[in-house]
């Protein structure tokens, strides 16, 4: 039995690995701003070692979040999308919102996202633009071979 932990007919949330289909999630991450030309086995290994998040319209895989975390103080949502025909009411944030209430994730002290343009789909649900300058990173931004703009 699948283990949906959330429905809004007619779209389900389930944390089942088994029901990624890899192929729709591979093609639209492939393709994003933020992962362009993402190897299908580097991503397999990142979904392996986060927990996902998959939206499903009937049975067919719509939308999809992963966090990655050490579910204790900290978390990190990556790779959320959905796919164009479904956009447009709310799922995205419904996807992350549900991501943000499962009993494994609950208490964490700090929850980060990035976007580039969709921080009004996240900003109700309390992130906010990072201001501290206490964060630091290292970026490289075509680890693929993928040349970004």
């Amino acid at each position: 039995m699948d283990p949906w932990i959330a429905t809004r007919a007619p779209y389900r949330i389930t944390t089942a690995p088994a029901r990624i289909d890899l192929d729709v999630v591979h093609g639209f991450l492939s393709t994003s701003y933020w992962s362009p030309g993402v190897p299908r086995e580097v991503l397999a290994r990142a979904i392996a070692h986060s927990m996902s998040f998959s939206l499903f319209h009937d049975d067919a895989q719509v939308g999809f979040a992963r966090v990655v975390s050490d579910r204790a103080t900290f978390a990190w949502i990556a790779d959320v999308f959905v796919l164009d025909p479904h956009r447009g009411q709310g799922l995205a944030r419904w996807l992350v919102q549900t991501a943000l209430d499962h009993p494994e994730l609950a208490g964490l002290r700090r929850w980060m996202l990035g976007t580039r343009d969709a921080h009004g789909v996240y900003a109700p649900l309390g992130f906010q633009p990072v201001t501290e300058g206490r964060f630091m990173e290292i970026r490289r931004p075509s680890p693929y071979g993928i040349q970004t703009g």
